[in-house]
């Protein structure tokens, strides 16, 4: 008799753990990015919490546009009063440098606004959905969470990228299985500098990639303004589809008239951070 995927090792704990750690707070404002880790932990807060909780995100130019439509989307649906204020890490000349640290002014910048927006509101903790997993990688952001005493509910829980996964399928949660999908600032390789203009190429590349039925797409930048690489990646079983020459016409064309010099597609597919090794993941 099949009885269907048993719960992961430790998940029950770790969700007994979450719900006993909200339970603790009077109120909680949660950094939310639509992804499925926020996603999760919101979904807790507002179960646990009720209207004491509330969604925060911040709208940005390296937010694509489709991110923050799906972000209210999933708020709505978890019954979720949800805050959104405009975000401007790119006026920030050390963002815009990009010289390796790129992801903590971005945070600091949320983070900024997150503050603002729990002490106007009376929320008494700024939560974010960092895990287990992001603990091990090159995290600048998880810097500015401690200058701001930011918690991470379920790194305190125990709960790995597979359990969040786990635990957003079993609760229903329409983005469980959902791919990251980082800002649009992770494209840029360090030491590339991140303007609007570069910001908008790369979100109109991408977008056309998905228009030819690619789920998973990076569009990575190297190079100096006007002379700009760009270095396509899909999932790894998807790369085949451009041995189609139309495809990859279509590709080459779109790019051009973008404006980049030149595009490739990377033969290894996708891959967390590839953009360089000394940058945030994406």
């Amino acid at each position: 008799m099949n009885e269907g995927p048993r719960p992961l090792p430790d998940l029950v704990e770790a969700t007994a753990r979450l719900r006993s750690l909200l339970a603790e707070m009077e109120s909680a404002l949660v950094a939310f990015s639509g992804g499925v880790d926020s996603a999760l932990l919101l979904s807790f807060a507002v179960e646990v919490l009720g209207d004491r909780a509330v969604a925060f995100t911040a709208a940005s130019e390296t937010l694509v546009e489709e991110e923050r439509g799906g972000a209210e989307a999933v708020a709505s649906a978890l019954g979720a009063r949800h805050l959104m204020a405009g975000s401007r890490e790119l006026d920030r000349e050390a963002y815009r440098a990009n010289t390796g640290d790129r992801c903590y002014h971005c945070k600091t910048e949320l983070f900024d606004l997150a503050r603002v927006a729990a002490e106007r509101e009376g929320y008494a903790w700024v939560l974010d959905g960092t895990i287990l997993d992001d603990l091990g990688e090159h995290r600048p952001g998880l810097a500015a969470a401690r200058e701001h005493a930011v918690r991470h509910p379920l790194v305190e829980a125990g709960f790995t990228k597979a359990m969040v996964r786990e635990a957003a399928r079993a609760r229903g949660l329409p983005v469980w299985d959902k791919p990251a999908a980082p800002c649009l600032g992770s494209r840029f390789a360090v030491g590339t500098r991140v303007t609007p203009e570069r910001l908008a190429r790369v979100a109109s590349l991408e977008r056309e990639l998905k228009a030819m039925g690619f789920a998973v797409v990076r569009v990575r930048v190297h190079g100096a303004e006007g002379g700009e690489l760009a270095r396509v990646e899909v999932g790894a079983a998807e790369v085949a589809r451009f041995d189609d020459g139309e495809l990859r016409d279509r590709l080459s064309a779109a790019a051009e008239k973008l404006g980049f010099l030149r595009v490739s597609v990377d033969p290894a597919g996708y891959r967390r951070g590839s953009v360089s090794v000394a940058t945030d993941r994406a």
